[in-house]
């Protein structure tokens, strides 16, 4: 490969909460507790990756760093149409323009905006469960109630919607206010076509707006496709609120910067006075540079890489979990780089609580996550963007000393 994914990071000290956070106490979220002596720890809790990123962006910062004025400034056209090449390219996505495109701090950032202008507190919002972690956050403290329609397993494993279910839901609390997940987080679901399709025309039918995070739209696993949710009807194009990011991708949350495409002029006036109000939601200068750093045609092949590792080790844990880890259900992840273990028949087969077997990998190395949070009391979320060695290690050690 040209780049490199393979080589372990010191990120100790380097302002990376995955691996600092470990043992420590923090007041946004359960850390992992510090391993056994002996054990050296592995994050794979926190969603961001272990490898170094494409070249591109530390040179485009750097550069613009050269320069020793850093004072207002506006988007420039290069930043803008970096987006809309890298959505033609990759999404397939025609009759993009930059005044559908605008700035968000955050994906999360976006989702408060929509929840503000388009909801009143005590009113609830459809989800699906499980749910990413930072949704419920945000509809906790807007004072929104999350209304969660389950995600279902098929006859195959696969990960599905109740579309039945979702239609009920929105009727009987009048909700016109949707968060969608796409790809899904933290199932790893890559929807298709025609799934998108019907989620779509089931939020038509109730007059409900869509927001939808598309934030892990790049990483995409043994060939999977991602369709954008504005493609699929006009309706769809018209209704949905979509928020994208290199962070994920590229591993910037650090950075900050994320923006949303939104193609109704009304959606997207209420979205924009929703968020200038609080003063925040303004672009950093070096965040812009590394955005049009990583859409460069490096970050292309870069991300291609990526997707290639990322497959690998997916598929490599799956098999391993599936034969060595017994009364553990999981279901392969088509995008993401994470994996959602279900632990239920294991735990009661044992006589243990998911809380004892979390402590268990936490105690050799292994700093996987809580499902509870995503709404699975027996859930454990597993990062597997590390080095392949890693990925092996952890789970050896889960194999000798956990399961």
């Amino acid at each position: 490969m040209k780049y490199d994914f393979t080589t372990i990071m010191d990120r100790h000290g380097k302002d990376a909460i995955a691996v600092d956070a470990i043992g420590a106490d923090v007041s946004w979220a359960i850390a992992p507790g510090a391993p056994r002596d002996g054990f050296t720890a592995i994050p794979m809790w926190v969603a961001d990756m272990n490898f170094a990123t494409v070249p591109t962006i530390p040179e485009a910062v750097i550069e613009r760093v050269k320069h020793p004025a850093y004072g207002y400034f506006a988007p420039t056209d290069e930043y803008f149409n970096s987006i809309i090449r890298w959505h033609e390219r990759r999404n397939h996505v025609t009759g993009l323009d930059k005044k559908y495109i605008g700035y968000e701090n955050g994906v999360l950032g976006c989702v408060c905006s929509a929840i503000q202008a388009f909801t009143a507190p005590g009113e609830k919002i459809l989800l699906h469960s499980p749910t990413y972690i930072g949704f419920t956050h945000s509809l906790e403290d807007t004072g929104r109630v999350a209304e969660l329609s389950p995600l279902f397993r098929d006859e195959e494993g696969v990960w599905r919607m109740d579309y039945d279910d979702m239609d009920d839901r929105l009727k009987k609390n009048h909700i016109h206010l949707a968060v969608f997940c796409s790809p899904h987080n933290p199932c790893g679901r890559v929807w298709e076509r025609w799934e998108i399709e019907r989620a779509m025309e089931v939020y038509r039918k109730n007059d409900c707006i869509v927001v939808s995070d598309e934030i892990w739209s790049d990483i995409l696993l043994n060939g999977s496709t991602h369709t954008p949710t504005q493609s699929v009807s006009e309706d769809a194009r018209q209704r949905t609120i979509a928020v994208y990011a290199p962070s994920k991708t590229f591993n910037l949350a650090g950075l900050i910067g994320s923006y949303h495409i939104i193609y109704s002029d009304y959606l997207r006036d209420r979205i924009r006075r929703t968020a200038a109000v609080s003063h925040y939601n303004d672009m950093n200068v070096l965040s812009m540079h590394a955005l049009i750093g990583a859409y460069k045609p490096e970050g292309y092949e870069w991300v291609d890489e990526l997707c290639s590792v990322l497959s690998g080790n997916i598929n490599y844990a799956y098999d391993f979990i599936t034969e060595h880890f017994p009364g553990i259900s999981v279901a392969k992840p088509q995008g993401t780089y994470m994996m959602f273990l279900h632990c239920e028949e294991f735990c009661r087969k044992e006589g243990i609580t998911i809380d004892e077997l979390i402590k268990r990998g936490w105690d050799v190395g292994v700093a996987w996550q809580q499902g509870a949070p995503f709404h699975d009391p027996w859930g454990i979320r597993m990062n597997f963007a590390l080095p392949h060695s890693l990925v092996a290690e952890a789970l050896d050690r889960l194999k000798k000393y956990v399961f």
